[in-house]
């Protein structure tokens, strides 16, 4: 029989790392439902012990998801572990994921700990860990610049004390996929109980080779399990991408010798759904998700895949998502078939009255946009003005005039928790004005890190524009979102969005203390 290889995905929790996408528990819960549909092995819902909000966000996936197994990330002490096994407890299937530092520089400089402390505590957290859950995973930080020797004994310990599940990460991206490879191999072979345990990898794409480093630590070192994320949305350069690794093991089925037990269909539709929840935009040379993924532009490869698709194409447009790019509802369409759309996209509300406030905002699209997209649908979803009351910002109203030769000026209603405000202001620009305006009144002494326009549905001038703002203020980044046919009005609600998400200070582990 053909040997499966676990995918195991951290969109939730290593994905969340990324300066400014910071998710809402609702938000989470819809991504955690797509990845389920997709049927990823193993997702990691989050850091229970980070804050009450992710304890709540572990919690409440735990409970929701049937299908997969959810796993939150602890560090090697007692409370972490705890506070993870506490979140799982609703979880039909649960794994602890802990893990403690390893390399002689993360020993000395961050923990300040001997190796023999390290090792100890290693051994204590998955001795714990193991009597609270059944399925324990451990990861030892930075391992790829870890001494070989004391490595093969933390693991060795580790899975002497019950991990089953054995993470080798390289942490900052400075492995190299034959080098990588040989490393997981040799330690595979020196570890005597390596048998016991499944390997696993986990590669950042610092020098743009984390799934190179994943597939040769599959294919030479025996890994299987990948730890990977939707998009390769990570901290830095990002992650392993879930959808380049599964289509790489899919298509070369002959080289690896593997399967994966992924609905390649919902690859796309998931890629949408993170795209827009966290305003992380994906290029469009992006393998497999981007935009131009399967386009052909040059006459020869038109002419190659017209008289037969693989003289130029390997995958199937439609066998990874493409075709769910369909019309799903107009201006005609009822409450019900609304509804039904959006459980068809994972999408569930807590109230009757949130689904009417959603269905009058599509009813609203409708009459300015005849045809409604799945990517349409997610955006007005994911739009904070549909929830009134759960931001601190929402847009009311928005007028703004730009001429040539006249200087852009801007008039906005919005609300701040709930009370009416109104400003206008001139700019280099409407959005300019626009901003100009609302600070005006909020006086928030953010820094504008980012803005970034893109259509959310392609051919038609009559597409949403979706904008993303990137805030800072104090140490804190955040990013907000907004939708609308009119960009400026999209702006607007990216900027109170931002500005929400800013006074919104839950407090988190430091990106710098997780694998």
């Amino acid at each position: 029989m053909t040997e499966q290889l676990i995918i195991f995905d951290t969109t939730l929790r290593d994905g969340e790392q990324s300066p400014g996408a910071s998710m809402t528990r609702d938000e989470k819960l819809r991504i955690a439902r797509q990845l389920e549909r997709l049927r990823v092995d193993v997702i990691e819902a989050g850091f229970a012990a980070a804050s009450e909000g992710d304890f709540e966000c572990v919690k409440a996936i735990a409970e929701a998801v049937k299908d997969s197994t959810v796993c939150s990330l602890s560090r090697a002490n007692e409370r972490d572990i705890t506070r993870a096994a506490e979140a799982l407890k609703g979880a039909q299937r649960a794994r602890i994921h802990t893990f403690i530092a390893t390399s002689a520089l993360h020993m000395e400089k961050k923990l300040r700990m001997t190796p023999g402390q390290v090792l100890e505590q290693a051994r204590q957290s998955v001795r714990l860990a193991r009597s609270l859950c059944a399925d324990v995973e451990f990861s030892p930080e930075d391992g790829y610049r870890s001494d070989p020797d004391f490595l093969c004994r933390v693991i060795e310990a580790a899975i002497a004390e019950g991990a089953r599940t054995i993470n080798v990460p390289d942490t900052v991206g400075y492995a190299i996929p034959e080098l990588f490879g040989q490393f997981i191999r040799n330690l595979r072979e020196r570890v005597p109980n390596s048998d016991q345990a499944i390997w696993s990898v986990h590669c950042h794409n610092d020098l743009g080779m984390a799934v190179a480093n994943s597939l040769a630590g599959v294919k030479i070192g025996g890994a299987r399990q990948v730890e990977c994320t939707i998009n390769g949305l990570g901290e830095r350069a990002g992650n392993c991408a879930l959808e380049e690794v599964v289509m790489a093991v899919k298509t070369r089925r002959d080289y690896f010798g593997l399967d994966v037990a992924i609905d390649t269909r919902q690859i796309v539709p998931a890629s949408r759904m993170v795209s827009q929840t966290t305003g992380f935009a994906v290029q469009p040379n992006k393998a497999v998700v981007g935009a131009n993924a399967f386009a052909h532009a040059s006459g020869i490869h038109q002419d190659g895949v017209l008289k037969a698709r693989d003289t130029y194409e390997i995958m199937r447009a439609e066998d990874v998502g493409w075709t769910a790019n369909k019309i799903v509802l107009g201006k005609l369409s009822g409450r019900n078939a609304f509804k039904q759309r959006l459980d068809e996209l994972g999408v569930h509300f807590g109230s009757e009255s949130d689904i009417n406030v959603a269905f009058s905002k599509f009813k609203e699209l409708a009459d300015r946009k005849s045809e409604i997209f799945d990517e349409d649908i997610l955006a007005l979803v994911s739009d904070e003005s549909v929830t009134p009351g759960k931001e601190a910002y929402g847009l009311v109203s928005l007028a703004q005039r730009s001429e040539t030769g006249e200087r852009p000026s801007a008039s906005i209603v919005f609300t701040e928790n709930g009370q009416e405000r109104r400003a206008s202001a001139e700019g280099n620009g409407p959005v300019d004005a626009t901003f100009k305006a609302i600070e005006s009144q909020v006086n928030s002494g953010a820094e504008l890190l980012l803005f970034s326009i893109n259509a959310i549905t392609s051919g038609s001038t009559e597409s949403q524009g979706e904008v993303t703002v990137r805030l800072q203020h104090a140490g804190r980044v955040v990013n907000g979102v907004g939708a609308d046919p009119d960009i400026v009005i999209a702006a607007a609600k990216a900027y109170l969005s931002a500005l929400s998400r800013l006074r919104g200070k839950s407090e988190k582990v430091k990106a710098q203390d997780w694998i």
